[in-house]
């Protein structure tokens, strides 16, 4: 028996270093991906320190001025009215940085060929991916909170905030920033983009239950708007701000999390670093 131990111990040392040598690869792997992102999101990072002024400008413009002239028109609004014309905004400002600025600026590195620089580049897809998605959560993040602040004052109400509040806004962040980011990856040319993220901001901001209340629409725009995020995110937003958490806001925020889910995956299936002639 004393024999074989160090016959045993033989051979099994170059399994075990072939182990710990594929334990070394990996976390090197890995290592290398997190530098990989923190890079990109440092340029994304960049871009957006140099021209935070406008980007500031266009998050809280149009919401803004909507939010005034609904102030001025309605008369006498309930409170429920009130935090529907707010959390209404503050989601007009994420559609129009998260879906029609996100999907445009990524569609206009698309056609530009910037893709194919960072195609030359030692870096994975997905962490470019993910960088793009922390800029869209940086220029959205803002104009929520502006928004709802300014709201409240006009207004003369107070939310009710809560810990509820974290994941809905992240999510309901997060899924809309998903797909504008996924119709700039996708986009086939820069002004069919541009033409399409104009029409769907539009459309979701006033013709889905987004500033209005679902039973106030014809059936068939009820029926289309459950194909949106934002349908989720309003509901989830204005109860979660009245009444804090709930089994209906706990159902939304599961639904915004599979938006997010869903849009990932199509992105990684979906992107392309270069555009097909």
């Amino acid at each position: 028996m004393e024999n074989m131990n160090p016959s045993t111990q033989n051979q099994g040392s170059p399994l075990q270093e072939a182990i710990f040598l594929q334990g070394q690869e990996q976390q090197g792997t890995i290592q290398r991906r997190i530098m990989e992102w923190l890079i990109l999101a440092r340029i994304q990072f960049t871009i957006i320190r140099e021209a935070w002024v406008w980007i500031f400008i266009m998050a809280c413009m149009f919401p803004l001025t909507t939010l005034l002239f609904l102030k001025f028109f309605t008369v006498d609004p309930t409170p429920e009215v009130m935090i529907r014309i707010i959390t209404g905004n503050m989601l007009f400002g994420l559609i129009v940085m998260g879906l029609n600025s996100m999907a445009q600026e990524i569609s206009w590195q698309k056609h530009q060929g910037h893709f194919t620089y960072y195609s030359s580049l030692p870096i994975a897809k997905v962490n470019f991916i993910f960088a793009n998605l922390l800029r869209g959560l940086i220029t959205c993040v803002p104009s929520f909170v502006i928004l709802a602040m300014i709201g409240q004052f006009a207004y003369g109400i107070q939310f009710h905030y809560s810990w509820g509040l974290i994941p809905v806004l992240m999510l309901t962040v997060f899924s809309v920033v998903g797909a504008g980011v996924l119709i700039g990856f996708w986009s086939p040319s820069h002004q069919l983009t541009n033409m399409l993220v104009q029409a769907l901001m539009m459309f979701i901001s006033f013709l889905t239950p987004v500033m209005v209340d679902m039973n106030q629409l014809p059936a068939l725009l009820q029926w289309v708007s459950y194909i949106f995020p934002t349908t989720y995110a309003a509901e989830a937003m204005r109860e979660v701000l009245i009444s804090g958490w709930s089994s209906s806001v706990a159902w939304n925020t599961l639904i915004l999390l599979l938006f997010s889910l869903v849009s990932i995956v199509l992105i990684l299936k979906k992107v392309d670093w270069r555009v097909d002639k």
